[in-house]
């Protein structure tokens, strides 16, 4: 349990502007706090949605072929029960993301029915699915993101598994 954390902590510090320090704060904090706090607004308004849009295909290749294995792993290893069944809703919603067409809030009920364990267990594996991305900047700029909007759902999740516990 502790490795997930660690981790999970590794993964969002390599590709967000946060310390692990920071990243444990954030972690413990209500949703709403999160999203209007200066310092996700700075690290979401840090995002080069210029660079993002121009490789949307490079993005969309990557998902498309790396998105299946990911999703059967879900499914059979962690035991997530609702798993697209391709990567097409994926690829729109991150595509509607960087068009600002899509919210957080939305991510976030989207992902609610995932549990809290299995989310955090997925997102060192699914911010890896851009390894292969062979433009450094494009590699690094899309694996922030997806980081970004990982960290979302992770204080999210915390939240609804606080929420829980509390009733």
């Amino acid at each position: 349990m502790r490795s997930l954390l660690l981790s999970l902590l590794l993964t969002f510090a390599e590709n967000l502007n946060f310390s692990e320090t920071q990243l444990e704060e954030i972690l413990s904090q209500p949703l709403t706090e999160v999203l209007n706090s200066l310092e996700s607004q700075q690290e979401l308004n840090s995002l080069n949605t210029n660079l993002l849009k121009e490789t949307l295909p490079t993005a969309g290749g990557v998902l498309a072929k790396e998105l299946p294995p990911f999703y059967n792993w879900l499914k059979n290893e962690l035991g997530v029960k609702r798993v697209p069944d391709s990567p097409d809703h994926t690829t729109g919603w991150v595509i509607g993301f960087v068009h600002n067409q899509e919210s957080l809030t939305h991510l976030v009920e989207l992902h609610r029915p995932v549990p809290r364990l299995a989310l955090e267990a997925s997102i060192p594996r699914l911010v890896g699915l851009f390894e292969g991305v062979e433009d450094a900047q494009v590699r690094q700029e899309w694996q922030k993101a997806i980081a970004a909007l990982c960290l979302v759902l992770v204080v999210a999740a915390r939240e609804q598994d606080r929420a829980a516990i509390a009733v």
